[in-house]
């Protein structure tokens, strides 16, 4: 037995929302070595070429949508394509997000900033899964798999807007888990901690001084790879792995959620949950002491 044997999935379909770089393209890429045939939406027609160039290197049978999933015409277009192409749908990623978008005191927040928030990580969750439950429950079941953010599951000042969309990322997953169980639709979410991708480049961003700090922040000491949050998307899209798990959040989070604040002091042979360093490591220090930036 192979490992596609073991995982299920081989010519099974996945749709990808945001597909064309950081932890999406990384979910794409593997979903598509697990045998599944894959279609990615993707805003930036760069990185939709770059994403098709790497499918078709790969050998996938791939559609890759040029689509801005926040506009319900898109999201409309987007499964016309599919159902051309693929005409069934096993595995929805609801990946597209943005990372804190702004940086404000709440008071000091617009409507406008709240609109954009809510457009990008929760309205069109909303829309794609809406297009997507016809599909799987033609097909006898499926996976819906939701990107969220540990800041979900922890306090973070200055986002605020940001990590209430998140938050309400949890009660969409477990209540639509609830719903669709019996039509054999499980629906899970994954959350990561501080991940090196296209929208954050973590670990460069740590001025020097600190980068020795970045082994003791999180109990496995390093920041996220796209390729962590990518695994625990492939394992919940298994019927085989995961055909019992539904409503629930996969935190890859390196373990931060589970220390809170406890890291380990620079001897590497205490602890302590008191700061250790000025400001996050990764923010420039010249930004460290402007609550407005």
């Amino acid at each position: 037995m192979n490992d596609r044997d073991i995982l299920g999935l081989d010519g099974r379909v996945a749709l990808v929302t945001g597909g064309g770089a950081g932890i999406g393209r990384a979910t794409a890429l593997l979903l598509a070595r697990a045998g599944m045939r894959v279609a990615v939406a993707e805003i930036d027609p760069a990185r939709a070429e770059t994403i098709r160039t790497d499918l078709a290197t790969a050998g996938a049978d791939a559609l890759v949508v040029e689509a801005d999933v926040r506009r319900e015409e898109d999201v409309a277009g987007l499964f016309d394509a599919l159902e051309g192409r693929f005409g069934r749908l096993d595995v929805l990623v609801n990946n597209v997000g943005d990372y804190l978008g702004f940086k404000t005191p709440f008071e000091h927040s617009s409507d406008e900033e709240w609109e954009a928030l809510y457009a990008v990580n929760l309205l069109h969750i909303f829309r794609v899964t809406r297009r997507a439950i016809p599909f799987m429950r033609a097909g006898g079941g499926g996976s819906i798999v939701n990107l969220s953010t540990i800041e979900a599951f922890r306090g973070i000042p200055m986002t605020v807007v940001y990590a209430s969309f998140k938050a309400a990322i949890t009660g969409f997953t477990q209540s639509l888990a609830v719903e669709l169980g019996a039509d054999n639709i499980r629906v899970n979410a994954v959350a990561p901690e501080t991940t090196n991708t296209a929208q954050i480049v973590a670990t460069p961003r740590v001025p020097p001084a600190n980068r020795d700090a970045i082994s003791r922040w999180f109990p496995i000491g390093r920041f996220g790879e796209a390729e962590d949050s990518a695994g625990a998307v492939l394992f919940l899209a298994s019927d085989r792995l995961s055909g019992w798990v539904s409503g629930t959040t996969v935190h890859v989070d390196g373990g931060a959620l589970a220390a809170g604040a406890w890291m380990r002091l620079p001897d590497g042979a205490g602890w302590t949950h008191l700061p250790i360093i000025v400001a996050d490591g990764y923010t420039p220090p010249e930004k460290w002491h402007d609550p407005l930036t």
